[in-house]
């Protein structure tokens, strides 16, 4: 079995990343940093590859490669983790700036599209294939100052229902909301102002009292439901109902 995923350099990408190596499924990492860790621990059956998955055309390059056609190719299981994402910008519309918004939508939303396409054109013998999108609650309650965040989230949310009406054979896909984790993603909204955040409250609440999962069981926890029978019965799912 195989695996390519995005965003893995730390975080709930780090946390997806070693529960597959854990399993014995190899793993084509995109980031725009490795994880040295990670590839000491496990050597060879991670594969990193550095590039910034707001560079849609560099992208675009890495699926028409010999590389991904090689690592996708043949009979058995493959698997796709649009993990990477980008909270900025987070503040009200108006402020938000045209550099970040583009970077905020390539990042969250053109990047997991070009991957799916090429991930299922270049899946097409293999008798079991899963993709997964990691979407957010932000998909599907809306905050204020998180117009951008909101809207990408939302649209891979979208994305999938519209591919399970797409009846692909063979392949079962999720946007699966993984719940509130410490991440650094997480001390960023902390440290945010109310002027751009109004719920700035609410989160720095979660972590003072203890309320954020951990990266690592977060992570182990979603890859056990994307190996599981039941995944991609819900096309929409959180983590938190499972």
């Amino acid at each position: 079995m195989r695996a390519i995923l995005t965003g893995h350099s730390r975080g709930l990408g780090a946390g997806v990343c070693e529960a597959l190596l854990q399993a014995d499924i190899a793993v084509l990492a995109l980031s725009r940093r490795g994880n040295d860790a990670l590839a000491a621990r496990y050597g060879d059956r991670l594969r990193q590859i550095p590039i910034d998955l707001a560079d849609t055309r560099r992208l675009a390059a890495l699926t028409e490669s010999e590389d991904w056609t090689a690592f996708l190719g043949g009979e058995e299981s493959r698997i796709l983790v649009n993990n990477a994402g980008a909270l900025a910008p987070m503040a009200p519309v108006g402020r938000q700036r045209a550099r970040a918004i583009d970077r905020a939508i390539n990042v969250n939303v053109s990047a997991a599209l070009i991957l799916s396409d090429a991930f299922v054109a270049a899946t097409e013998r293999s008798t079991d294939r899963r993709l997964l999108h990691v979407s957010s609650g932000a998909a599907r309650s809306a905050y204020a100052g998180w117009s951008v965040y909101c809207a990408s989230k939302a649209a891979l949310d979208h994305h999938a229902r519209a591919i399970q009406l797409d009846r692909i054979p063979r392949l079962r896909l999720a946007s699966v909301a993984p719940g509130v984790i410490d991440t650094d993603m997480q001390a960023s909204i902390r440290s945010s102002t109310a002027e751009d955040f109004p719920a700035i409250d609410r989160f720095q609440a979660l972590h003072r009292d203890g309320h954020l999962q951990s990266p690592t069981e977060c992570g182990r926890r979603l890859v056990e439901h994307l190996l599981s029978p039941s995944f991609g019965d819900a096309v929409t799912a959180d983590m938190r109902e499972l």
